[in-house]
């Protein structure tokens, strides 16, 4: 009788296989359609917001994600994600397909990212990354669509977290890298070293480990460093002759993780949102007199972990700031009159570790925003055209 069995269910397989509804071919449409190497792989929908992949990493998550225009010989700006298996992986879009190279293999967690004109010696603009060993990267373009990278500095002892570059400090001539470490730390590193390399100067110890960091004014003129860190600190930095010198704008009794500057805004009365680890988002905007006025807009769940400011309506006088976090969820604020609506736009499969807006689709009339963390995937959220 088992013998029997297991004829009829030989003969049920190759009937099965040789049909036209299942034939070989699909297997083979199956795998393209869900490898976004091949074409565009929707994995969900909600409204009009459409979560399309752009990398699946496997089970090493993805700790940074972002946009950069890497190889200047394309349109389109590049993705750029760092993973915990210490990969930098450079996504490179042609037509809704997204081709990744793999540049640096340091083992460990990758997490510092920055895009910049740093080193003269070399034309156009370069990628830095560092992470968890203390090594500090540079990566370079080339017009043939290669990549390649060189340790440029290693710090003993540090784990590289947080990453500026450009030209951050007036008085230094040429441009700066500054590397914001764990334990609290800082670093300045100017390309003015020996065999093409780079010196680096310790510029002190830090009260906590900086998460995040963006230039307030990056068109130029004064420039002035916004830090967000562990110590549940907002502070305002600048450099001077290699000296630095703070302000504090926030501090809170909790850590605190992302922060963004929404577009538009003029240089005289920017506008900041920033992430708290408790859950709640905060809103500080630039007052006359030179002081930052702070609002709680949002609270929501703990640990909040990606937050992006940009383009997200149609609509583009309206106020949006997308967010992300271990709750796994891409959610966005909009500003609606005197109050705050929160909208879910995708469930992640794992806890979101970061987010960022970019320009990627010019079918619609918003920004997208890419996600990454510890579901090992980079994603993009479109609006449908």
């Amino acid at each position: 009788m088992a013998r029997s069995l297991s004829l009829l269910w030989l003969v049920l397989l190759v009937t099965a296989c040789n049909s036209p509804q299942f034939g070989s071919s699909d297997f083979g449409n199956l795998a393209s359609s869900q490898d976004p190497k091949k074409a565009e792989v929707l994995l969900s929908q909600t409204g009009s917001w459409q979560a399309m992949l752009l990398l699946d990493n496997g089970e090493t998550g993805v700790w940074t994600v972002k946009s950069f225009p890497i190889f200047p010989q394309y349109a389109v700006p590049e993705v750029v994600g760092l993973d915990d298996k210490g990969k930098c992986h450079v996504l490179v879009s042609y037509s809704g397909k997204w081709t990744p190279i793999q540049v640096v293999h340091d083992g460990r967690w990758l997490g510092g990212l920055t895009h910049g004109d740093v080193d003269p010696r070399y034309p156009g603009a370069e990628l830095y990354t560092g992470g968890q060993n203390g090594n500090l990267y540079q990566l370079r373009s080339y017009p043939q669509g290669a990549l390649d990278g060189r340790l440029i500095a290693y710090l003993p002892g540090r784990e590289i977290h947080t990453l500026l570059a450009g030209d951050l400090d007036p008085e230094n001539p040429g441009k700066e890298l500054l590397v914001f470490t764990r334990p609290g730390g800082l670093f300045l590193l100017t390309p003015t070293g020996e065999h093409g390399g780079f010196e680096t100067r310790f510029l002190g110890d830090l009260p906590g480990r900086v998460r995040d960091a963006l230039v307030l004014n990056p068109e130029g003129g004064d420039p002035e460093i916004i830090t967000v860190s562990r110590a549940g600190r907002i502070q305002s930095l600048k450099l001077r002759g290699g000296s630095t010198h703070w302000r504090e704008l926030f501090q809170t009794d909790m850590g605190m993780g992302r922060v963004a500057r929404k577009p538009g805004t003029s240089r005289d009365a920017p506008v900041l949102y920033a992430t708290l680890d408790d859950g709640r988002i905060l809103r500080l905007e630039r007052q006359p007199a030179g002081d930052w006025q702070p609002e709680t807009i949002f609270k929501g769940h703990q640990g909040p972990r990606g937050i992006a400011a940009g383009r997200f309506d149609a609509d583009k006088s309206k106020e949006t700031v997308a967010i992300f976090g271990y709750s796994g969820k891409v959610e966005l604020l909009s500003r609606n009159g005197d109050g705050w609506t929160s909208e879910l736009l995708f469930q992640d499969r794992d806890k979101g570790h970061w987010l960022a807006a970019a320009e990627l689709d010019g079918r619609n009339d918003t920004e997208e925003i890419l996600l990454s963390g510890y579901g090992s995937r980079i994603v993009m959220l479109v609006q449908e055209p």
